[in-house]
């Protein structure tokens, strides 16, 4: 059982505060990463990856700082607009995987794992906001990076051995790693629990999404079809 943690400082309580210091690892990775493909190749993927790193970067600072820092004091529905947001920021890398290999798919192919895409989206937040349950988040981050975000990226590299679809893959497998060490509750100390090791591991997979993302952007795929 996750056994609780807090500072006061002149009255001012924050809970669980190593969770919101490596929450906020997280986004200085994500806000670096938005930051440093300001000057890359500009086009949709270019803004598909840049929307993914601020937005993924808002949530994990809105997660750290409302969704444990403050959360006694304001009550859990004020989580629910960083789920949210990160069920956003995950159908945005979606769609960059799926824009990726268009090149490699037949247009109507292509077309429809992106309406797919926005589907999905909107069915799995729906079912979020009226369960108020976190499972769906949860189920909405597996689907997405497990299933299409690895899917695509995995057919890209066995077609052209694309160095940004083999790190992007790296990414995936620690963002799993990261989803493994949250789920199974493993955790190194009281101050340092669960959460903590695994937004310290999600932080590792940002920055190999982030230097994904720069190798796609420099070294673009070119249609086989």
């Amino acid at each position: 059982m996750l056994q609780e943690t807090s500072l006061t400082f002149r009255g001012i309580t924050l809970h669980e505060p190593v969770t919101v210091i490596t929450d906020l690892l997280v986004t200085a990775v994500c806000w670096y990463a938005f930051w440093q493909l300001k000057g890359q190749k500009p086009g949709r993927l270019n803004n598909l990856f840049r929307a993914y790193f601020f937005t993924m970067g808002l949530a994990t600072a809105y997660g750290g700082i409302i969704g444990h820092g403050f959360i006694v004091q304001l009550g859990f529905v004020w989580k629910v607009p960083g789920w949210v947001i990160s069920m956003f920021s995950v159908a945005l890398l979606e769609r960059a995987a799926i824009f990726h290999a268009q090149p490699l798919m037949q247009p109507k192919i292509g077309r429809f794992f992106a309406v797919l895409n926005l589907v999905e989206l909107f069915s799995l937040i729906t079912v979020a906001l009226i369960t108020l349950n976190f499972f769906f988040v949860e189920a909405h981050a597996a689907y997405g990076l497990l299933v299409v975000v690895a899917s695509f990226e995995l057919y890209i590299y066995r077609q052209t051995k694309a160095e940004g679809s083999r790190l992007m893959l790296i990414a995936v497998a620690i963002a799993a790693l990261a989803a493994l060490v949250h789920l199974s509750e493993l955790s190194l100390h009281r101050w340092f629990n669960h959460l903590d090791l695994s937004h310290i591991i999600m932080a590792i997979s940002s920055w190999f999404f982030y230097r994904s993302a720069r190798r796609i952007l420099q070294q673009p795929i070119t249609s086989k079809l």
